[in-house]
């Protein structure tokens, strides 16, 4: 038998932090994750997935985390049910996080915006950079990336436009 969910999407809402009468932390919260594919109407859709977090990990969540932020869930589904207020019998299918990764920086704003240089961020984003460029010189940043991507090939390019062959040297592969 196997089950086993790994998703990546943004909170709905900032985490919900509580502890068990044994004093065991306990975070939910609700992962936005867009569909692959769109609608009819040309609209990405996405599903709503409530997440169940225990003890340090959740209480990290709960620290970490808020409404907006990218992360990715590794866990279980697990269904439970209780008796409801109206005597009628509730279902909930919830993940089970066993490990949930912070996907962004902790002072990213939580909208897809900048990421940390450990994800490759580009200028603006560390530091350093932001001390070298204070006031954006996009004219400098421009000159900056064309000199460090000579001899690269761009992404658009055919690298096999010219004569269909490639040099590559016997230190470049890997066996």
């Amino acid at each position: 038998m196997m089950n086993r969910v790994v998703l990546v999407g943004r909170l709905t809402k900032d985490p919900d932090l509580r502890y068990t009468p044994n004093g065991v932390p306990v975070a939910t919260f609700t992962l936005a994750v867009n569909r692959a594919f769109t609608n009819q109407q040309g609209e990405r859709e996405a599903d709503f997935i409530n997440c169940v977090v225990w003890r340090k990990p959740a209480e990290n969540v709960a620290n970490f985390l808020k409404k907006g932020s990218l992360a990715g869930v590794d866990g279980r589904i697990q269904t439970r049910n209780f008796e409801g207020q109206d005597g009628k019998r509730v279902y909930i299918t919830e993940v089970q996080a066993e490990s949930v990764q912070f996907l962004e920086p902790k002072n990213s704003s939580g909208g897809g915006g900048g990421r940390s240089e450990q994800y490759g961020g580009g200028y603006g984003n560390s530091p350093r950079e932001q001390q070298d460029f204070p006031f954006g010189n996009q004219n400098q940043r421009q000159q900056d990336n064309r000199n460090n991507n000579q001899g690269y090939t761009r992404v658009d390019q055919d690298p096999f436009a010219n004569d269909g062959q490639i040099d590559i040297s016997d230190d470049d592969l890997p066996f």
